[in-house]
């Protein structure tokens, strides 16, 4: 790891005026640093969590029989601090240390609307424990809004878009196959992981039963398949979301936050709570930040020419919601009156799987970090008549473990020599779909609850639509069908919608529009309302598409700092 020469992140700022401020150190605030830096601005990072050591703190070789509840969990400290984030899958035993206290950071819901919003506050955000799948958005995405009436128009097209893509896979490292498919366009890949052989048999039956009209390829991911920028190929070691020592995934923490560094023109200050950005009424600007240490709760501000919110959705949206003054009382930048509304996340864990026999002879070495993923079909070339958008898939095939245990009857040597061999091929594949951008799924400020640094938190308002619901009965009923025609066996389907955002792809509530009436950013992800402040996060989503949505947010973000760079050199900002 090579974020430690010079006592690499400052716990005091060297300065209290900077070029640039970015709220966040994440996906989105590790792009900004890179690009802001390189091209010349002094930059401030702000985290509101603890600085990460990798040599300290990740934990991706930790043995289950190291750990003191071998992998099952402290229960009763989950229950009693993070009973939301205990709900994902990667808050474990060894990775729980990179998820929120729910207690110190509350929100509400209503009582029949749950929403899981699963945060991560460390350095390095949520890009530590994400799941890395990178897929671009296209036309039939950016067009969707206007062509449909739900939502506004993007004030892009993908060919906006598509140079910025080039210019962050080139770095982050992709590993991926090129396909043709323009509904999910190709881009800048290293080589490709392989498909296990169920895998690939079960991708060429689905193109040959349906007439090439379904496509099913290994993931997209930044996952790195050879050394690049300095950083190592993967070894298949597996927990993705306790860390990566070697660097083979990209994370801010991993890879743009060191390219900052490298600059030395970035400081960065953790533990460093953004309570509100400071509106300048006289110059119509913003002038900085107000800060809480997160560790001794002083209060202190820095000031910059511009400032980045990129703390993540939602968090983003809360800060400019409680930056409220006698020209914004609704919310910074929300002349617009839409700041915290149009809410989406994407619909998850519905879907089919099946056993494939005849395969025994075949197994897997390691443990692949990816797994495979069915472009959409619904709504590209033919309208469907029960909803609209669409859905992809993601998933794998795998030889059943020693895990399987927990649930087979028996006992003694046999039960246990029966483990020792891996179990049967089973495939499963399940939905992600699209969320229609719909005003009634919102924030707002909880008018009594706040945080533990005093900050009013959020009330959160969201749910499935009957669009949603009806496009994933289809995804089940298809991927069982897809299943089925690659000749998989004992066939489940599973049609429970998870609550909305457990699949960790909250987007809008800032979104990016044509008209400043009916949206609070531009097309460069610029306020309307305040020349000098950029949302470069997921908060921005006009529309949130069915595809992983991190790639695009890292295309923004540095689209949006180039601009941000180019304006100010003109006098613009």
């Amino acid at each position: 790891m090579t974020i430690s020469r010079r006592d690499l992140f400052h716990i005091r700022p060297r300065r209290q005026e900077y070029d640039a401020i970015i709220v966040g150190s994440g996906m989105s605030g590790g792009w900004a640093a890179k690009e802001l830096t390189e091209l010349g601005a002094n930059v401030l990072v702000l985290e509101a969590g603890p600085m990460i050591v990798p040599e300290r703190d990740y934990a991706e070789h930790t043995l289950t029989s190291e750990m003191p509840y071998r992998g099952w969990n402290d229960r009763k400290a989950v229950a009693a601090e993070q009973p939301v984030q205990g709900q994902c899958y990667a808050c474990d035993e060894v990775g729980r240390k990179f998820f929120v206290n729910d207690i110190e950071n509350p929100y509400t819901t209503d009582p029949d609307k749950p929403f899981l919003w699963i945060r991560g506050r460390q350095v390095g955000g949520r890009s530590i424990m994400w799941a890395r799948q990178c897929y671009r958005l296209s036309d039939l995405d950016f067009e969707a809004n206007a062509r449909e009436g739900y939502g506004v128009d993007w004030p892009i097209r993908y060919a906006d878009l598509a140079p910025w893509y080039d210019h962050v896979e080139a770095f982050v490292g992709i590993s991926g196959r090129a396909e043709g498919l323009p509904q999910v366009p190709d881009g800048v890949f290293l080589p490709p992981m392989e498909m296990s052989c169920v895998e690939e048999h079960v991708a060429g039956a689905i193109d040959s039963a349906f007439g090439g009209t379904r496509r099913m390829t290994i993931g997209r991911t930044a996952v790195l398949t050879r050394d690049h920028k300095g950083r190592r190929a993967c070894h298949y070691c597996g927990p993705c979301h306790r860390g990566c020592r070697t660097r083979s995934y990209f994370s801010s923490l991993n890879a743009t936050l060191p390219a900052a560094e490298a600059t030395g023109r970035m400081t960065l200050r953790p533990n460093s709570v953004v309570a509100e950005v400071v509106w300048n009424p006289r110059a119509g600007r913003v002038s900085g930040v107000r800060v809480i240490d997160a560790e001794t709760h002083e209060e202190m501000e820095f000031r910059a020419r511009t400032v980045f919110l990129g703390a993540s959705a939602l968090e983003t949206t809360r800060i400019l919601l409680n930056s409220t003054s006698a020209d914004f009382p609704d919310g910074l930048a929300n002349s617009s009156g839409v700041l915290g509304k149009y809410l989406m996340d994407h619909t998850m864990d519905v879907g089919a799987r099946a056993t494939f026999p005849g395969w025994e002879d075949r197994t897997t070495r390691g443990r692949r970090p990816n797994g495979v993923y069915i472009a959409r079909f619904r709504n590209v070339t033919e309208p469907s008549p029960d909803f609209l958008r669409g859905y992809g898939y993601q998933g794998s095939a795998r030889r059943e473990g020693w895990g399987r245990g927990t649930s087979m009857p028996g006992f003694g040597e046999g039960f246990k020599s029966d483990l020792l061999r891996p179990g049967p091929w089973s495939f499963g594949i399940e939905g992600f779909g699209e969320c229609l951008p719909r005003e009634e799924n919102h924030v707002a400020l909880d008018p009594e609850q706040v945080d533990k640094w005093g900050i009013p938190t959020l009330r959160i308002s969201c749910v499935w639509s009957d669009n949603e619901r009806a496009m994933m009965r289809d995804a089940a009923l298809q991927a069982a069908e897809m299943l089925e025609a690659g000749g998989g066996r004992d066939i489940s389907i599973d049609t429970e919608m998870t609550p909305p955002g457990l699949t960790i792809h909250e987007m809008g509530t800032a979104r990016m529009g044509r008209d400043p009436a009916t949206s609070v950013l531009n097309a460069h992800n610029q306020a309307w309302d305040v020349p000098n402040l950029f949302v470069i996060d997921g908060a921005s989503m006009a529309s949130s598409g069915c595809q992983n949505p991190s790639l695009t947010y890292m295309a923004f973000a540095a689209r949006a700092s180039h601009y941000a760079v180019w304006a100010a050199r003109r006098g613009e900002v």
